[in-house]
């Protein structure tokens, strides 16, 4: 099966996700996409049968620590390596300017 996405595809989909695409970029997109299709494609054409499904290609354990409730830190303790703090609190640089409207 071979795909192709079209330029008309690529436009409906940025009208949907309100995307502002210029005509090259409609264009290399439709080129991009339907390649990345063509591959999918050619992996298809692959025999797997008999094969494991993987979730992933390396072996992978939990390295998590059990979710058991314990003392948190008292703030004193907490604030202890701020490099700057406003008493009780943390004090963290701005991020937001004054036009933002947040």
């Amino acid at each position: 099966m071979s795909s192709k996405i079209t330029e008309q595809q690529v436009r409906d989909v940025a009208l949907l996700s309100r995307l502002n695409l210029s005509e090259t970029e409609i264009h290399d997109f439709a080129d991009q996409l339907s390649s990345i299709l063509s591959y999918v494609d050619k992996l298809n054409e692959l025999d797997t049968e008999g094969i494991e499904p993987l979730a992933h290609c390396l072996p992978v354990s939990n390295v998590f620590r059990a979710d058991e409730p314990h003392q948190p830190l008292d703030r004193e303790q907490a604030l202890h390596n701020a490099p700057h703090r406003d008493e009780e609190f943390f004090r963290v640089p701005p991020i937001l300017d004054d036009n933002s409207g947040a």
